[in-house]
């Protein structure tokens, strides 16, 4: 990894890093240096559990509260994705699978075509576009039948995409299904034409029951609030939708894109594959409807994912909710065959935390993405994972999707005026009420410490900036800190 040794101390307080003794502490407490920066947050201390622990060693550096239940927003996805690892396997790949009810004759399906979900996190427009070509290049030209869509491999699950915030057309509000493409959602690209005089519009995927007027005139005036200016109203039935941009696009944007999540999650599957299966040459006129594969079947044509080593790097770097969403209920498949529920995943993942003898009474699963008010774990069992996690198989694997501070991912923004740039690997949790922060730091003789911080109260947001304090103290005295004497 590497190290940045010129920046300034983060927060300006490069003398209260070198403070490491002559004030009153217990040992395993916080350092001075961090309590005090922490004070300044106007955080309490009570609503905070924050747990720091050498790799190898019997007992924390520093334990405060450390078996406080607290909700860790999007750190709850080391515990889903250590458990993937571990259960399913770093090369693990989902399926998507294509057959044939019925003759297919001279290219031409004398039926219905069946897609057989597997859970895959992650279609992109492109794979998806590979297995459409896939499809042809098997021989099939027309589907005289329907699109059988067979989502059975996730059990339903109610999922009310506006109950965590309001904001149904978010993409990370997305719910799970065997059949998630494109995370279901539609990209609006905005730009002035090349003679600056009206906006380019453009809208990926084209699908026929997404309804898109025309595009919103192009105006002067400064970009704070692009999307505001654009007028746009969304309206959603779920089998279809209308999209308006009554406002305007101030050039000074330039260029700029917009995801929204829109139609049901058959409706869109059915829209892709129309769209993009009459992209490759293919001819198909009929409707959708809900269905199983036959039984012992062959496979007509398959879409693979890429490895889960991979998956999960997005999943953690880019905190990726309905990825995660998405791997958790695939856990429950590690121990039971399909359908697969949030039960049996919850199951699933509390087994595997037996096997390696970590008691978590005070653990809360819910979706295992941290996008939830009911999830709960402490900061005292996420730094027990993750030095489970360090002595495992999957050691390189865990520690590879995790965000390098200063570097990439979530924290890529983040530790760029300290010298710990490079040499802590992250994940970070935000809701409202909510900051987080777990992983491991590495120091210059590469000493390795687990830390979990969590913070729930109303003014957690001012906790940002001591966080990441705490991470670069870690760094820099880590090694040396033994605890502060007492008077």
């Amino acid at each position: 990894m590497r190290h940045v040794a010129h920046i300034a101390p983060v927060l300006g307080l490069a003398a209260a890093l070198l403070v490491s003794a002559g004030l009153a502490a217990a040992a395993g407490a916080l350092p001075s240096p961090v309590a005090r920066v922490l004070a300044e947050s106007r955080v309490p201390l009570s609503a905070m559990g924050i747990v720091v622990q050498e790799v190898g060693a019997k007992t924390p550096l520093i334990s405060h509260q450390p078996g406080k239940p607290m909700n860790p927003a999007s750190t709850m996805k080391l515990v889903t994705t250590f458990a993937a690892l571990e259960l399913l396997g770093p090369d693990y790949r989902w399926k998507t699978t294509a057959y044939l009810r019925g003759p297919l004759v001279d290219g031409v399906l004398k039926g219905d075509l069946v897609l057989k979900g597997g859970g895959d996190p992650k279609i992109t427009l492109e794979q998806w576009q590979g297995f459409m070509a896939a499809l042809r290049t098997a021989g099939l030209d027309t589907v005289d039948g329907n699109l059988v869509l067979d989502r059975s491999f996730f059990a339903p699950i109610p999922h009310n995409p506006a109950a965590f915030d309001g904001e149904p057309l978010k993409p990370y509000n997305v719910g799970p299904d065997a059949l998630l493409v494109n995370f279901k959602s539609v990209k609006f690209a905005f730009a002035p034409n090349a003679t600056d005089d009206a906006t380019d519009l453009v809208v990926l995927p084209p699908l026929a029951a997404v309804r898109v007027g025309a595009a919103p005139a192009l105006a002067r005036g400064d970009c704070n609030d692009w999307r505001g200016a654009l007028g746009a109203t969304f309206v959603d039935r779920g089998s279809s939708a209308d999209v308006r941009f009554a406002g305007r696009y101030p050039a000074d944007c330039g260029e700029r894109e917009w995801w929204v999540s829109l139609l049901g999650h058959p409706d869109y599957v059915a829209g892709m594959f129309a769209t993009y299966f009459t992209a490759a040459g293919g001819r198909f006129t009929g409707g959708w409807k809900e269905g199983r594969a036959p039984r012992d079947a062959v496979p007509f044509a398959t879409l693979e994912s890429p490895p889960l080593f991979d998956v999960v790097r997005d999943v953690n770097k880019l905190s990726n909710n309905v990825m995660a969403r998405q791997v958790f209920l695939t856990l429950a498949t590690a121990r039971a065959p399909p359908p697969a529920t949030t039960a049996g995943a919850a199951r699933a993942v509390r087994a595997l935390l037996a096997q390696h003898r970590l008691k978590m009474p005070e653990l809360v699963l819910d979706n295992g993405s941290g996008l939830s008010r009911r999830e709960r774990i402490s900061a005292g069992s996420l730094v027990n994972l993750l030095l489970a996690a360090d002595a495992s198989n999957v050691r390189e694997e865990y520690a590879s999707s995790l965000a390098v501070a200063a570097t990439d991912g979530t924290v890529q923004r983040r530790f760029q005026n300290g010298t710990v740039g490079g040499q802590a690997l992250l994940k970070t949790g935000t809701l409202e009420g909510v900051r987080a922060i777990a992983g491991y730091v590495i120091d210059r003789d590469g000493r390795r410490f687990a830390l979990a911080a969590l913070v729930n109260h109303p003014d957690a947001a001012h906790a940002q900036a001591a966080l990441d304090f705490l991470v670069q103290w870690v760094y820099q005295n880590g090694a040396t800190w033994a605890g502060e004497p007492a008077r």
